[in-house]
């Protein structure tokens, strides 16, 4: 079978995905350098024909990455960002400065919905990005994470201490008052964009979510939101099947 291995090399964690040509048949996630664990778990998958990774966490990642896949046949294909790819136009400064799994997810996005959409990962870091009606990238913005945020509070306050929080309308402690004002502040930046596009659209455009924290946002945002499991490896998916010439 002509599997293809989809790997998600992040700041904190490293996903993946074994792709059948139908489905993803095995799938995982594991926290990022922790190869040994990653090697186990590959050691009992059936060889890929095809590799595609998309890597922002360096080039001690990437080299971790590297040797383990030095075991199986098939040739890495380090995914990269380009000025148009899928039928998604890239109108970032440099194209190739655009992170691949942005990119990644932008590709997905479109192939998803084909009309103009939010893109949300809500990661480590969380970057909302815009694609029009008509697939143009035009442009979107990083904030830290949820978890950053927490940390940057309680660093730079000596009577705050991190622990654990949820989150409440009103608030009345302060570890929840912590997490909760990174929840509104993550979904108000998400709204925000989503006012700018669609006064640029003329229509409300749907809000595609990804990311550890995604179900965290979902239930924050009043506006048109879905969640997509693995979306990088959608897209992924898809750069791999439109450079061996597969029609999407």
């Amino acid at each position: 079978m002509n599997y293809l291995l989809a790997v998600d090399s992040g700041n904190a964690r490293i996903k993946w995905g074994l792709h059948d040509g139908h489905s993803w048949s095995h799938h995982g996630v594991v926290q990022q350098g922790e190869s040994e664990q990653l090697e186990r778990v590959w050691q009992g998958l059936p060889e890929p024909m095809r590799i595609i990774i998309s890597n922002v966490a360096g080039d001690g990642a990437r080299s971790n990455l590297s040797d383990l896949f030095a075991h199986w046949r098939a040739q890495p294909q380090w995914a990269v960002a380009s000025a148009y790819q899928c039928g998604v136009r890239n109108y970032y400064a440099d194209p190739t400065q655009l992170g691949t799994d942005r990119w990644a997810a932008l590709i997905a996005a479109w192939r998803i919905q084909r009309q103009g959409c939010i893109v949300v990962s809500a990661g480590t870091a969380m970057t909302v990005d815009a694609l029009s009606d008509t697939g143009e990238f035009l442009g979107g913005i990083i904030v830290p994470g949820l978890q950053l945020m927490q940390d940057a509070l309680t660093r730079g306050t000596s009577s705050l201490r991190p622990e654990g929080g949820e989150f409440r309308d009103y608030p009345d402690s302060t570890k929840d008052a912590i997490w909760s004002g990174g929840a509104h502040a993550l979904a108000g930046a998400v709204e925000r964009m989503a006012v700018m596009l669609t006064e640029t659209l003329g229509h409300i455009p749907e809000c595609i979510i990804s990311g550890g924290a995604a179900s965290i946002l979902l239930d924050r945002l009043n506006i048109p939101a879905m969640m997509v499991d693995n979306l990088v490896l959608e897209g992924l998916m898809a750069m791999d099947e439109d450079a061996a010439g597969t029609v999407l």
